[in-house]
């Protein structure tokens, strides 16, 4: 069996023999944030007991048809997770990455499922992350009435979590004054508005198409919904996959770690700092 620190010796040697990074990030990125990943109906419903009362899957309350059933309820769990989101703080896996990418021609660009911001709120520029999923950030019309997205900066949501369920006023569309939803997309939607994301997903292209020598960092990415898997195995790029339940690799140029985000990337830097990669550091 491949201890740990030979395994962090590998990906060290091929991250420094690389250009630049390409983060690839699924829901367990953000489990040492103190976030949820909803594995399964038990973890949604730990984390939301009326949900579990009212038997309704993820699958079921990540759906637009929540917001046209019962939008109190739909927006007292899409606004905790938006309360959520902005109290937690990043993990301090996010600054090594930016560490490490400061030291690499290329840079990092982002590419992740997760809709949390977290990357923005951990110093990575916005211009270089594409959210493929969307964000909670933003807003757009339920219906939509138009193309227009907005910030959620003004929206302060008050949940009670003995319910789930928003206190009154839900948001509205700005333009014609219906209601509101997060600009992310669902299970089952045909509403999603989808031009932020295809800005963003256009620039991901120009930099991949760049980049000489890049090698993807993948973390905590699921197979249930596969697209950040997907993503990183059809790159063509080295693989460091790290995941504490799936880390398996089919490519002899892969590399599995089988733990989560935060631990995988101190052993990575710590296995870095030996070898000089940090040198000269102010």
């Amino acid at each position: 069996m491949t201890s740990d620190t030979s395994l962090f010796t590998r990906c060290a040697e091929r991250i420094a023999q690389s250009s630049g990074l390409l983060v690839a990030a699924g829901a367990g990125m953000g489990v040492d944030s103190g976030l949820a990943d909803f594995r399964g109906s038990e973890g949604l419903w730990r984390a939301y007991p009326p949900l579990r009362q009212a038997r309704l899957r993820f699958e079921e309350i990540a759906n637009p048809r929540a917001f046209a059933r019962d939008p109190g309820l739909a927006w007292g769990f899409y606004g905790h997770r938006l309360q959520r989101y902005r109290e937690a703080c990043p993990h301090r896996g996010f600054a090594i990455l930016r560490r490490i990418a400061a030291r690499l021609p290329d840079g990092a660009f982002v590419f992740t499922s997760n809709v949390d911001g977290h990357f923005q709120k951990a110093g990575f520029a916005d211009e270089m992350i594409y959210e493929v999923h969307g964000s909670i950030h933003h807003l757009q019309c339920a219906t939509p009435c138009s193309n227009h997205i907005w910030p959620a900066d003004g929206f302060e949501p008050h949940v009670d979590l003995s319910t789930c369920r928003i206190a009154p006023p839900l948001p509205c569309c700005p333009n014609c004054g219906e209601l509101a939803r997060p600009n992310i997309l669902m299970f089952g939607d045909w509403n999603w508005l989808e031009w932020r994301a295809g800005q963003q997903e256009s620039r991901f292209a120009d930099w991949c198409g760049a980049a000489s020598n890049p090698v993807v960092i993948e973390l905590g990415a699921g197979k249930s919904v596969a697209t950040v898997r997907m993503t990183s195995e059809r790159s063509g790029f080295p693989l460091i996959r790290i995941n504490l339940r799936d880390p398996e690799v089919s490519a002899p140029d892969h590399t599995g770690v089988p733990m989560g985000a935060l631990a995988a990337l101190e052993g990575i830097e710590a296995a870095l700092m030996k070898t000089g990669f940090f040198a000269g550091e102010p």
